[in-house]
């Protein structure tokens, strides 16, 4: 049986690798929270779904530091800690791999660079993954896409990997709607679009993500940044390319193509208490990945020679409030759309 295992367990790892065990994989769960660790050794991770759904399934969990002690190998490797965590991650679980394992990144931005220069491009497989999901108590994550409602795309970035792509799929098919991407690069840079529009700006705000955007002139302010991002990514040599499984896709339009993704988040993934992963990253007291994202758009247009205003005064913001001089606030609307008008 193909041995997993999930490097970080918060919400989205929990949920998904919870879905793998329940199935009958083999997974065992490595983890940095030590409450929660314990908590799942105890009873068993809980997972609460929409509509009073929950399901408890017991899974073998692991602090960090018992990684040493561990002396088998792991065929397949999902990565779920924060984007700036990937590398330190991929490090932790480098001795437990077998020369054809693969470690593939659930995470968002483009942490996939980092898996390969740790593990190897030939053990390192893309993936992008689009639920909503929280965790404010050890040992329960709150699912607010259920398996039915998420949505996975597998992809590789070497020939040694190619063909491979369905040892990830099948596994990840207990947890969701699995997609086989040709051009996973794209297909993260996609992901990362909406991405940029939605995870800090609203958070600046301190609301939920339907209610951010309901906020007059904040939709467009969202929009400008996705936007900035489309741009992005074709500067960094992608293409438009669908994903959440939309179809009719306006692939020559970047600017409404961006729009497209954002109102499938916005109806499809988003519930009206859906809190996005950087407003709840700062609630923990935590930093946010708005580097990862918004500021990796900065640094691409930067270097092709154009600006991105939106996402660069997202990045400023979300420095300040990082940093304790500025608290996340529905009056911080004013200096998003003062400091750059929204066109």
């Amino acid at each position: 049986m193909t041995k997993i295992a999930v490097v970080g367990t918060g919400a989205n790892g929990a949920g998904i690798g919870a879905d793998m065990a329940r199935n009958g994989l083999d997974v065992t769960f490595i983890e940095q929270w030590p409450a929660h660790v314990e908590a799942i050794r105890e009873r068993g991770i809980e997972v609460r779904m929409p509509a009073g759904r929950t399901e408890i399934t017991p899974v073998r969990a692991f602090h960090l530091c018992d990684v040493a002690t561990l002396r088998e190998t792991f065929d397949l490797v999902f990565v779920g800690v924060k984007a700036y965590d990937t590398r330190w991650a991929c490090e932790l679980i480098k001795p437990l791999l077998h020369e054809k394992s693969l470690v593939v990144g659930l995470q968002n931005g483009m942490s996939i660079d980092d898996v390969a220069d740790v593990v190897g491009i030939d053990r390192t497989m893309g993936a992008v993954i689009e639920l909503a999901s929280n965790m404010w108590e050890p040992g329960i994550t709150n699912r607010q896409n259920p398996p039915e409602d998420s949505w996975y795309a597998v992809g590789s970035i070497s020939p040694a990997t190619h063909g491979r792509e369905e040892e990830v799929a099948a596994a990840l098919r207990f947890a969701g709607t699995v997609e086989i991407s040709d051009d996973i690069r794209s297909s993260k840079w996609m992901k990362l679009i909406v991405n940029a529009a939605e995870l800090v700006p609203s958070a600046l705000l301190n609301l939920e993500l339907n209610t951010a955007a309901e906020v007059p002139g904040m939709y467009e302010f969202m929009m400008a940044c996705g936007k900035e991002a489309a741009r992005a990514a074709l500067a960094d040599g992608n293409r438009l390319r669908p994903i959440f499984g939309m179809e009719g896709a306006l692939l020559d339009d970047p600017d409404a193509f961006a729009e497209q993704l954002f109102e499938i988040v916005l109806t499809k993934y988003s519930l009206p208490d859906t809190k996005t992963t950087s407003l709840q990253d700062w609630l923990k007291g935590r930093r946010s990945e708005v580097a990862e994202i918004n500021g990796l758009v900065v640094d691409v247009l930067t270097r092709a020679g154009e600006a991105a205003p939106f996402n660069q005064l997202v990045v400023d913001l979300a420095r300040k409030v990082e940093s304790g001089e500025l608290p996340a606030d529905p009056a911080n609307l004013e200096l998003l759309l003062t400091g750059v008008p929204v066109r």
